[in-house]
C-alpha cells in the first residue's frame, strides 16, 4: 500500500512547475529583447535644419561691438577672447582639470550601502540526512521568512587600488599640462597669424585707397595712348611702348595685391567676425623704427628648447611614461582589503536582527607577475620612442630658430632697402609733378610717376608685412608665450588690448612703444 503522505510529497516535487516557470520566464526575456532592439535612425531634416540655424546663430554670439577702428592690439585681444579654436582648446583644458578633480575621489575609501528584498512562493524549508546511515534525521523545517528585507553599509578600503589610484592621479595632473602646453601652442600660432594678417590688411586697405584714385587717370591714360597708336601722329613705337609700361605697372601691381584683397577676410576669421561684417583698420605709420635681435643664436636656442610647447609635451609625455611603470610594478603586489559594516535584517528567524561586521581580504594575481617584464620592456621602448622623438623635434626647432633669425635680418634688410626705393621715387614724382604744373611734362608722364610711386608704395607694405610675419616667427620659434599669464579672456577687448600692448611695448614693439608712447 502506497503511503499518501508519499504520494503528496512526490507531487511537491515534481519538475512541471519548474519547467512551466522556465518556460514562461524564457518568454518573457525574448520579448523584452525583441522590444529592446534598436536600429539606425537618421537625424530628420527638421532637426537639422534646426541645428543648422543653432550652429549660426550661436557662431558669433555673446560679442563685443566693434565701436572704432581695430588696431593689431584689438585685434590680438579679441582673437583670444573669441577665435573659436582657441576656445576648444580652453575648453579641453578645463575638460581635463575636472578629470583629475575625479580621479581624486578614486584614493578615497569606498562605502557602499545595499538593499535586498528577496521573496518566495513557498517556504525556504529543509531536511537533513546522516552522512553515516543515510537516514534523514529531522523532518522537514525552515530557519528564515519567506520574504526578507535586509540592508547593509559597508566601508572597505584597498591599499593596493589607494597606491594605483594616486599614480593615476598624477597621470590625470599630466594631462592637464599636456591641455595646458596644447593651449599654449593654438595661442602662439593664432597671434602669429593675427599679426601677419593684420599687416597684409592695412597694405591692402593703403592700396585700394591708392587705386581708387588713380584708376580713372590710368584709364583715361591707357586710352590716350591707345588712339595715339592708332591715329598715326606719333611714331608707333613711343605710343606702343608708354601704353605697354602701363599695363606692366597695372600688372604688377595686381600681382603683389592678388592675396591681400583676402587678407581682411582673413584677419575676421581669425577674430571670429563673420565674413560679411564690415570694419575698419587702424594703419600705422610706415616709418616705424625695427630693432634687430638681440640675443644669440646660443640663447635663442636655449629658450626655444626650453619653452617650446612641443618639447614640452615630450617631457610630461616622459615623466606620464615613467609613472606607468611605477602602475606595472604596484599591480603585481598582492591585494589586501580592509572593511568594516552596518548590517540589518527584519527576519524573525535571526537572533540579532542587527550587527557590526569587519575583516580583511587579501589576494594576489600571479599572472600579472608573469606579465611584468614584457610590461617594462613595452614602457622601455616607449620611453626610447620619446627621447628620440623630442631629439628630432630639438633639431627641427634648431633648424627653425636659425632659420626664423636669418629671415628676420633678411627682411630688416628689405624693408630699409623699400624704404629708400620709395624715398627716390617720391622725390622724383615731385620733381614730374613740378615739372607737369609747368607745362614742361605730359600728363602721361605724370600718371606713369604717380604708378611707379603707388607700385614703390606696395613694395614697402609689402616689405613690411613681411618684416611683421618673421617678427611673429621669432616669438613662435622660441616660444615665448604670446600672451601673460596673467591676461584672462574674461576682460574686455578694450582692458586685453591694453594689456597686450603694454607686453609687447616691453619686449621692443615699435608699434606698441609707439602707442604707447603717445597715450
Amino acid at each position: 500500500m502506497i503511503d499518501k503522505g508519499s504520494q503528496i510529497q512526490s507531487r511537491k516535487l515534481s519538475p512541471q512547475p519548474v519547467r512551466k516557470g522556465a518556460a514562461l520566464l524564457g518568454m518573457a526575456v525574448v520579448t523584452m529583447l525583441s522590444g529592446c532592439a534598436v536600429s539606425p535612425q537618421p537625424i530628420s531634416p527638421e532637426a537639422r535644419q534646426l541645428r543648422a540655424d543653432q550652429l549660426l546663430a550661436q557662431v558669433t554670439s555673446d560679442q563685443e561691438p566693434v565701436v572704432a577702428p581695430i588696431d593689431l592690439y584689438s585685434a590680438m585681444a579679441r582673437a583670444i577672447k573669441y577665435n573659436l579654436d582657441y576656445r576648444v582648446e580652453v575648453m579641453e583644458h578645463a575638460l581635463r582639470v575636472k578629470e583629475l578633480d575625479l580621479a581624486h575621489y578614486d584614493m578615497l575609501p569606498k562605502v557602499v550601502g545595499n538593499l535586498n528584498y528577496n521573496g518566495r512562493s513557498n517556504e525556504p524549508g529543509s531536511r537533513s540526512k546522516s552522512l553515516l546511515t543515510g537516514k534523514t534525521s529531522l523532518e522537514p523545517s525552515s530557519s528564515s521568512e519567506r520574504n526578507q528585507l535586509a540592508t547593509d553599509l559597508t566601508m572597505s578600503w584597498d591599499v593596493l587600488d589607494f597606491g594605483l589610484s594616486y599614480v593615476r592621479a598624477q597621470q590625470r595632473a599630466d594631462s592637464v599640462m599636456l591641455a595646458e602646453e596644447s593651449k599654449r601652442r593654438v595661442i602662439q600660432r593664432i597671434i602669429e597669424d593675427v599679426r601677419a594678417a593684420y599687416w597684409r590688411a592695412v597694405s591692402a586697405e593703403r592700396l585700394l585707397t591708392k587705386t581708387r584714385s588713380l584708376e580713372a587717370s590710368t584709364e583715361r591714360a591707357l586710352v590716350h595712348a591707345h588712339r595715339q597708336q592708332h591715329s598715326h601722329l606719333t611714331a608707333p613705337l613711343p605710343a606702343l611702348s608708354y601704353e605697354r609700361e602701363l599695363l606692366t605697372i597695372r600688372r604688377d601691381l595686381e600681382s603683389l595685391t592678388r592675396e591681400l584683397k583676402v587678407a581682411k577676410q582673413q584677419l575676421a576669421a581669425l577674430m571670429n567676425f563673420s565674413p560679411e561684417q564690415h570694419y575698419e583698420l587702424v594703419l600705422p605709420s610706415r616709418d616705424l623704427a625695427w630693432a634687430g635681435i638681440d640675443l644669440s643664436y646660443d640663447a635663442m636656442l636655449k629658450l626655444a628648447v626650453m619653452n617650446r610647447p612641443e618639447l614640452r609635451e615630450v617631457a610630461y609625455q616622459l615623466r606620464n611614461n615613467q609613472r606607468e611603470g611605477t602602475a606595472a610594478i604596484l599591480e603585481t603586489l598582492p591585494s589586501l582589503k580592509l572593511f568594516a559594516g552596518a548590517n540589518y535584517s527584519d527576519d524573525d528567524f535571526l537572533y540579532n536582527s542587527d550587527w557590526v561586521t569587519w575583516g580583511a581580504h587579501a589576494s594576489w594575481n600571479l599572472l600579472k607577475v608573469f606579465s611584468l617584464p614584457a610590461r617594462q620592456e613595452r614602457i622601455e621602448a616607449q620611453s626610447e620612442l620619446l627621447d628620440a622623438r623630442g631629439l628630432a623635434l630639438t633639431m627641427a626647432v634648431a633648424t627653425q630658430v636659425s632659420v626664423t633669425r636669418a629671415r628676420y635680418q633678411l627682411r630688416r634688410g628689405e624693408l630699409d632697402t623699400a624704404r629708400r626705393f620709395l624715398e627716390v621715387q617720391r622725390a622724383i614724382e615731385d620733381q614730374v609733378s613740378a615739372g607737369y604744373q609747368a607745362q614742361h611734362v605730359s600728363e602721361q608722364t605724370l600718371i606713369r610717376e604717380q604708378m611707379n610711386t603707388l607700385l614703390a608704395e606696395v613694395r614697402m607694405d609689402q616689405a613690411l608685412s613681411d618684416l611683421q610675419g618673421a617678427y611673429a616667427n621669432v616669438y613662435t620659434a622660441t616660444g615665448i608665450d604670446a600672451v601673460d599669464a596673467g591676461m584672462s579672456s574674461d576682460e574686455s577687448v578694450a582692458e586685453l588690448s591694453a594689456d597686450l600692448r603694454r607686453l609687447w611695448a616691453s619686449r621692443g614693439d615699435a608699434l606698441a612703444l609707439e602707442r604707447v608712447g603717445r597715450s
